[in-house]
């Protein structure tokens, strides 16, 4: 295969990441599989990235995934000045066939303004589409910008202008788990940055309700360490007192937390992050939006964990009531369902993501790429 494609990851976290990161875990997920196909990746990210590729673009040294959430008129250049270099290295690059890009409304709209001096580009979309309502219902990519959706109930729930250019959908995929000897503990594990979308609070309470014991693992408006949260806090840092993130732990998540029965570990990767997972009784995901992909139920069920959650976004897809987890809306019933956890087969969970793998996400994305190619001309 002769093919050369830009995957644009964005300005936030480095690939991989080194904690969270939904969007970098994909990209960090994908790339590989994808050389391994025979096409050509360049990969434009942060400094700090150390995923291999054929060739880099950094136009930003570090991530700025802390300023995500801060106001539009201290944080719209971050986006804009990676994708001015992402542009540059276009210009610089004939050998470019096409763009992969992950980057939220900025990509395709620089991309599209380009029209024919950038080359044809596909959006993967990884976020609830109604949050950009004025950009996604009006945009027109004129055949050279097209999108791939996570998950149908994703797509289902896009304007009609952006499901007719979407040309795919392609779920999440996680590579295999390592191979480490964990044993299985008794408390339910939310892994998720802590945001109210989350719902790291009703997961307390639910898990009170229940008598399980709960962790949280996940950052705080980017900090991993609580140690760091609160000291900063304590010295009252104003801007990061204003950041809704942290509004809400504080206000909602840290007065349920005592240290035993609720622990709030920070966020974690790597082997942390593995023995999290693969001790957990059951991943608690009592989200309060429309889940995309939700890449840690996969991560989940690959390891043979259930989970217990809302039925919202894909989760209605990836847990099968009954059988690799439940579904309920109110606290009281997931309460319930967490009492009859035990009733569910670990094999059950990893036997329904065995056949998605990370080969044949990268495999269905280059079939995205020839129609994409062929229908930009």
């Amino acid at each position: 295969m002769s093919l050369t494609v830009l995957m644009n990851a964005g300005p936030w976290l480095p690939v991989p990441p080194q904690g969270y990161g939904g969007i970098e875990t994909v990209v960090a997920t994908l790339v590989p599989e994808l050389r391994q196909l025979g096409v050509r990746v360049i990969l434009a990210t942060v400094g700090a990235s150390t995923l291999e590729a054929d060739g880099y673009v950094r136009p930003i040294d570090e991530p700025r995934f802390r300023s995500v959430a801060a106001p539009y008129n201290q944080t719209s250049g971050i986006p804009h000045a990676h994708m001015h270099g992402v542009v540059a290295a276009l210009r610089q690059d004939p050998t470019i066939d096409l763009v992969h890009d992950h980057l939220e409304v900025v990509g395709p709209a620089m991309l599209s303004a380009l029209g024919e001096q950038a080359p044809p580009a596909l959006q993967t979309l990884h976020w609830d589409l109604r949050k950009h309502a004025d950009f996604y219902s009006t945009f027109d990519g004129r055949g050279r910008v097209r999108f791939a959706a996570v998950s149908q109930s994703q797509l289902d729930r896009a304007p009609a202008s952006l499901r007719a250019q979407t040309i795919g959908v392609v779920p999440l995929a996680v590579p295999a788990p390592p191979d480490i000897v964990v044993e299985r503990g008794c408390h339910a594990l939310v892994l998720a940055r802590i945001t109210a979308d989350k719902g790291q609070d009703v997961a307390a309470r639910v898990c009170r309700r229940a008598g399980v014991p709960l962790v949280l693992a996940g950052p705080v408006a980017g900090i991993d360490d609580p140690a760091e949260l609160n000291r900063r806090l304590a010295a009252g840092d104003e801007v990061l007192e204003q950041h809704p993130d942290v509004r809400y732990y504080v206000d909602s998540v840290a007065p349920l937390i005592d240290g035993e029965d609720v622990r709030w570990v920070g966020g974690v990767a790597g082997l942390e992050k593995e023995r999290w997972l693969q001790s957990a009784r059951v991943l608690l995901a009592p989200i309060r939006w429309a889940e995309p992909g939700a890449t840690g139920v996969v991560e989940a069920l690959a390891r043979g964990v259930p989970v217990v959650g809302t039925p919202l976004g894909a989760l209605g897809s990836l847990v099968e009531h009954g059988v690799t987890g439940y579904l309920a809306r109110g606290e009281d019933d997931l309460a319930v369902c967490l009492q009859q956890i035990g009733r569910l087969d670990p094999a059950a969970c990893r036997a329904a993501v065995a056949t998605w793998t990370p080969k044949e996400m990268a495999t269905r994305y280059v079939e995205l790429y020839d129609v994409l190619l062929e229908g930009a001309g």
